[in-house]
């Protein structure tokens, strides 16, 4: 990875250790199959307002349900949280080519909705995507997406009557955060993953949202590699958002 630090803050962003004192340690094994215990530093909140929420972005934090947590894996840092400033986005052919071939669908901002339709979309692509079935749709829906600390939405996607993904997002007016997207996995060729950062982008522009937040991004982890594509985009490093072009 290659940074260019002059498009990132002048310091290391410092967290502060009276909000440290609010985390705390917990030990799983590594959700993106690194093959080693992962250590989320996180802790629960009833309601963050949202400069807090942002803070708390820009620091690396994400949410999970009610908890906001950064990895802190011994000898081991490749998740790197990744972000866009919508403003200085540009496209490359293949992302140019994904936004065109999916003029046909319909693009719809709603409540976030724990709906029948929703959770057999959600369960058809994790029955796809994690074959080991550890975990249902509606778990995803209470544990994961389902918040009191933000304003939270989706974002569906309709070709038709059809639905071909949700897109669940915190926002506020100076950032969009995205939680968790899914999809109809017989639709992969659409790009469907380009196809929302795509729309995201397009709403944070047309509504002068500073940042997008696209969660993390490992070098070399399959799922996560569009996202290095949507260039220039910033990466936390060292404590600094470094832009990548």
């Amino acid at each position: 990875m290659t940074g260019d630090e002059g498009a990132g803050q002048d310091v290391p962003l410092r967290f502060s250790r009276e909000l440290d004192r609010l985390f705390g340690n917990a030990v799983d094994e590594c959700p993106y199959g690194m093959g080693q215990i992962a250590v989320y530093h996180q802790a629960m909140f009833d309601r963050l307002d949202d400069a807090a929420m942002g803070e708390l972005l820009a620091y690396g934090f994400r949410r999970n349900g009610n908890c906001m947590y950064t990895m802190r894996c011994p000898g081991c840092r490749l998740c790197v949280p990744i972000r866009m400033r919508p403003d200085r986005f540009q496209p490359n052919r293949n992302q140019r080519r994904v936004w065109k071939k999916n003029q046909d669908v319909a693009v719809e901002i709603a409540p976030l909705t724990m709906s029948r339709e929703n959770l057999a979309l959600l369960q058809r692509f994790l029955s796809t995507r994690f074959s080991e079935g550890r975990s249902g749709a509606e778990s995803y829906y209470t544990g994961f997406f389902i918040t009191s600390i933000s304003r939270c939405f989706e974002i569906r996607y309709r070709v038709g009557e059809q639905l071909l993904g949700v897109a669940v997002v915190d926002g506020a007016s100076s950032w969009l955060n995205a939680v968790y997207f899914f999809f109809d996995p017989e639709q992969s060729w659409r790009s469907p993953g380009t196809l929302n950062i795509l729309t995201m982008n397009h709403i944070c522009a047309s509504r002068k949202i500073d940042h997008l937040y696209l969660g993390y991004w490992i070098d070399g982890h399959s799922s996560m590699s569009y996202k290095n594509a949507f260039r220039p985009h910033e990466l936390l490093i060292d404590g600094v958002w470094q832009e990548q072009r």
